[in-house]
């Protein structure tokens, strides 16, 4: 059993990143992300941070702004039009969840699609689906980096994807294949679950749910990339599958903290450099 390293994998990537954005300033741009928060998420306040800290490595420049839950929906789309007016802001991000009452769609669908990093908007994700796109969203592409970055093809092998959400499981499901795997998304309502993930050569679990995959949903010899971010009944932070009793029946598998979480960050960066190069008329 390998364990897959994250942070391992997500230093190459911004090392790579870092150099071409050397090669950018020196031609006179420097690549821009700016990063909207509104509210006081804790959580969310955690992942603008490491997307800064990110930003700081690469070379880029980023500028945060924090608008207070009482924002209103006007107010945000005001400053997401003047952010894609804006030539040195080659990305835009907003976090999400967002505070109750502003209407998350209508934010995503305002973001230029030049400018949206996050692979978001209907158009981007529209391209994705034909296999003609610039941007990947962050969490599956940094799967799909890992996977190759530890050889383990796609072609051919039977990949199940839990959760169908549009920012990992169904473009989860897309990028797989792409890659000719033969894709089944599994969700709350899918019968005899069990089953049919204990039939996976590659299994991604995406549901939210602590240590809810176990040892008896595994195929042994499977790949099990698990995209989690939960507490388990100590607090203590775990991923969505009970990774100590899964472990010993896998060929690969992604630990929490320290898998995909990583990687997401470190497509982030990709995806800004690669908008910063459209917007400049580079490929």
């Amino acid at each position: 059993m390998t364990i897959i390293d994250g942070k391992k994998v997500s230093a190459q990537v911004k090392e790579q990143v870092a150099v071409e954005t050397k090669e950018l300033i020196s031609k006179g741009i420097t690549p821009g992300l700016a990063v909207i928060l509104v509210g006081e998420d804790p959580a969310s306040r955690v992942y603008v941070n490491n997307k800064k800290k990110a930003c700081e490595l690469v070379g880029f420049k980023s500028e945060e702004f924090n608008l207070p839950e009482t924002t209103s929906q006007d107010e945000l789309l005001s400053l997401v039009e003047k952010l894609n007016n804006r030539r040195d802001i080659n990305g835009i991000l907003c976090q999400l969840p967002l505070p109750e009452g502003l209407d998350e769609n209508a934010v995503i669908e305002a973001i230029s699609p030049l400018k949206d990093v996050d692979a978001f908007h209907k158009q981007n994700v529209g391209r994705i689906m034909i296999g003609d796109y610039d941007f990947l969203p962050c969490t599956p592409a940094g799967i799909m980096e890992m996977l190759h970055a530890y050889n383990i093809s796609v072609d051919g092998k039977k990949c199940v994807v839990i959760g169908r959400s549009n920012i990992v499981g169904k473009p989860m499901g897309m990028l797989l294949l792409h890659e000719n795997g033969t894709v089944t998304i599994c969700h709350s309502h899918t019968k005899n679950l069990k089953e049919i993930t204990s039939d996976a050569d590659i299994l991604v679990a995406a549901v939210g749910k602590p240590k809810f995959v176990t040892a008896d949903m595994v195929k042994n010899g499977a790949v099990v990339i698990d995209v989690g971010m939960d507490r388990d009944e100590n607090g203590k932070l775990c991923g969505d599958v009970d990774f100590e009793n899964v472990k010993d029946k896998c060929s690969y598998i992604t630990p929490v903290p320290g898998g995909v979480g990583p990687m997401t960050v470190a497509v982030l960066m990709k995806n800004t450099l690669k908008a910063a190069r459209l917007q400049n008329g580079l490929k």
